[in-house]
C-alpha cells in the first residue's frame, strides 16, 4: 500500500498524456468553474498532478496568486514543462506538513487527490490552518466503482488477468473514499463545519477506452502492482483490460461520477 501515492519513473508521463485527457480534463472545468465563482485573492492547490486544474485556475483568476503542490517532484516537472504564466508557482510538498504560514491562502483545492493522504483528519487540519478564517475548502474525489461501470469493468478484468498477489490499487485508492458520512466525519474531525457534498456526473470522450486501458496500467501506481509479475502477466492484463474498457464503452458504459466538497 506504501506504493499507492508514488508517481515515478515513467509514470508522470503517461499519467500526462493517456489519463489526464479522458479521467480528468472531463472534472477539471467544473472544479474551476467552481472555484472562479469563490473569487479568492490566492489559491492553494494540494496534489496538482500535472496540473490539469493548475494552468485553469491561473488563467481563470488571472489576479490570484496560484500555488499547485504534489507530494511527487515528478510530476510537477511535467506541469512546468508547459511553462507556467507569473501567477503560477508549483512546488512540492507533503498535504500532511504544508510548509505555507496559517491563513495565508483563501482557497485550497484538491482534485481527485485527497483518497490518497494516509491520513486525512491530518491534511484536513492542514488545509484549515493554511485557510484564511472562514474561506473554503474545495475538492473532488470518485464515487464508488459501481458507480463508474468502465472503471469497474476494467478492474475486474485485470484482476482476473493476474495471479496472486491481485491488483487492489483501483478499488482500495482511487475508487477507496466516496462514503459521505465518512467524508463529512473526517472533516468535522479537522474542525470544518460547513459541508456540502454534491454529487457530479460526466462521460469520457468517446474511443477513449484503450488510452485509459494503458495510462491506468502504465500511468498510475497500479503499475507498482503489477511489476511484481512477469511481461507476459502485465502484457495480458494490458490486453485484457483494453478489452474490458473497449466492450463497456460498446454498451455505454463512459458515465463517471464523482463527489465535490465544498467545506468551511
Amino acid at each position: 500500500m506504501t506504493t499507492d501515492a508514488q508517481f515515478a519513473g515513467s509514470i508522470p508521463a503517461l499519467y500526462e498524456e493517456c489519463q489526464v485527457p479522458v479521467l480528468f480534463e472531463p472534472f477539471a472545468e467544473d472544479l474551476v468553474a467552481r472555484a472562479r465563482a469563490i473569487a479568492p485573492s490566492s489559491v492553494l492547490e494540494i496534489a496538482a498532478g500535472t496540473g490539469v486544474v493548475s494552468y485553469r485556475l491561473a488563467s481563470d483568476l488571472p489576479n490570484a496568486r496560484n500555488v499547485a503542490t504534489d507530494l511527487n517532484p515528478a510530476m510537477l516537472d511535467v506541469a512546468a514543462r508547459r511553462g507556467p504564466p507569473d501567477n503560477l508557482t508549483f512546488k512540492p510538498a507533503d498535504a500532511q506538513l504544508l510548509p505555507f504560514d496559517d491563513a495565508e491562502f483563501e482557497l485550497v483545492v484538491v482534485q481527485f487527490g485527497v483518497m490518497f493522504f494516509p491520513d486525512k483528519v491530518a491534511a484536513y487540519r492542514e488545509a484549515r490552518r493554511v485557510l484564511v478564517p472562514g474561506e473554503i475548502l474545495l475538492f473532488i474525489v470518485w464515487d464508488s466503482l459501481q458507480a463508474n461501470p468502465g472503471s469497474a469493468a476494467f478492474h475486474d478484468a485485470v484482476r482476473d488477468a493476474v495471479p496472486e498477489p491481485k491488483p487492489q490499487f483501483l478499488s482500495r485508492t482511487p475508487f477507496g473514499y466516496h462514503d459521505a458520512a465518512v467524508i463529512e466525519q473526517h472533516l468535522r474531525d479537522a474542525r470544518f463545519s460547513e459541508i456540502r457534498i454534491e454529487r457530479v456526473e460526466r462521460s469520457s470522450p468517446p474511443g477513449s477506452a484503450a488510452q485509459v486501458a494503458r495510462g491506468m496500467c502504465l500511468g498510475s501506481p497500479l503499475a507498482n502492482e503489477l511489476s511484481v509479475h512477469p511481461a507476459p502477466i502485465r502484457d495480458a492484463a494490458l490486453i485484457a483490460a483494453t478489452e474490458a474498457a473497449e466492450r463497456a464503452e460498446a454498451i455505454g458504459g463512459r458515465g463517471m461520477t464523482a463527489l465535490v466538497v465544498a467545506a468551511g
